[in-house]
Order: structure tokens, then sequence, then C-alpha cells
């Protein structure tokens, strides 16, 4: 059956006063001064593949529509690549921009379900977090067994091969006085979390501070 998808956006979509969280994030303060020039879209190498171009996010986040912009998978396709920062003609750090979306989708956890790249940053941080290094084959079959298991089954060959060459170790690495890693992640933990806007602070606390 053919379905219908409304385009346009309602006053009602905004949630008031998420720009201006945004933009009170060291390093995101200059998007008011975005002139929607379209720079960042048309030298960004991936903006064919998302739903909204960086131009579009950009407004969309001075406008409010936090929704729409979280639930992107625009801000998870960035590859951090710096191009629209460097050729903004207003100096916008917009790629600092697109990391703070990504950092505020996951703590509200409305991320694309199993798309690879959250999972991913989730994955690294919970073993930066716990070991002081991450070991990449286990963040490899961690990834693909959350997000895509039949791929990791037909990759056996490849981890075989690395398996009998040395190049897959079979032993997590990590560092010493682990104790003294924790003590310094907590405190960034707590400096982050002071740093949420007051709202968001008591949710993520009530979420258990993950």
């Amino acid at each position: 059956m053919f379905e219908l998808t409304r385009t346009i956006k309602y006053e009602a979509d905004r949630v008031k006063g998420f720009g201006r969280e945004v933009t009170s994030v060291p390093g995101c303060e200059n998007l008011e001064t975005c002139i929607q020039c379209g720079t960042c879209s048309g030298v960004c190498p991936l903006s064919i593949y998302m739903d909204y171009s960086p131009r579009q996010v950009m407004a969309l986040v001075r406008s409010d529509f936090k929704n729409e912009v979280l639930r992107s998978h625009t801000i998870w396709l960035c590859a951090s690549c710096y191009a629209c920062t460097s050729e903004c003609p207003r100096k916008i750090r917009i790629t600092d921009i697109m990391y703070e979306l990504k950092q505020r989708a996951m703590h509200e956890g409305i991320y694309p379900r199993k798309f690879p790249i959250p999972v991913l940053a989730q994955e690294f941080t919970k073993m930066a977090h716990k070991r002081g290094r991450v070991t990449e084959n286990f963040l490899a079959t961690i990834l693909f067994l959350k997000t895509n298991i039949m791929a990791a089954l037909g990759m056996w060959k490849l981890g075989l091969g690395l398996l009998t060459r040395g190049r897959f170790p079979l032993k997590w690495e990590s560092i010493k006085r682990r104790s003294e890693l924790d003590g310094m992640m907590k405190t960034v933990d707590n400096i982050s979390i002071d740093a949420l806007p007051q709202a968001q602070h008591h949710g993520h606390k009530h979420n258990g501070g993950h």
C-alpha cells in the first residue's frame, strides 16, 4: 500500500531552545553566523548519501528541529574530514557541531539502531575506559555481532588467515595501573555531565549516567 509522508515542518515540531543549547557548547558558537551558502554541502564527499545535507543540518539546528537532526543519518555519515570547516566562509566549525550532535544522540539513545558508526563509538569508548587500550580484533568482532552477524560469518576465512599468522590475538590488551585511568575517566565524565543543559543533566543522571 502506498504511504504518504509529510515533508513540511511545523512550528509544533520544534524543540524550543535546542539551537541555543548547541551554540552554547565551545566550538559551536559561530553557527549563528551561518549564511546558508551551501559551501559545506558542496565540498562534503558524503553529502550525496545523506538524508539532510550539512547546510540543511545547520539550518535545522538553528531552527530547533532537534528530533529531525538527532534521528538523521547525516551526523553519522560525517567522516570528520574537516573539508566543510576549512572551506566555510564564516569560519563555522561544522565538524565540531556534528560531533556535538552525535554525542547528544548517543546520550538520548535515539541514534539509528543497527547503524555501525554509533555502535563502534560506544564499544570503542567502553573498551578504552575499561582497559586503557583497544584490542582491534575484539572491537571488530563485537561490532559485527551487534550490527550485521551475517557479514561476520562471511569473513571467517579472513579471520582464520589472521589467526594462523598471529595477527588475531586471543588476549585482551590492557595497561597497568588501571585504577588511575578509571579515576581520570570519571573526572572527565563528571565534567561532561556538568556541561550538559540543566534538563538534559537531570535526564542523564536518571538514566544511570550512562
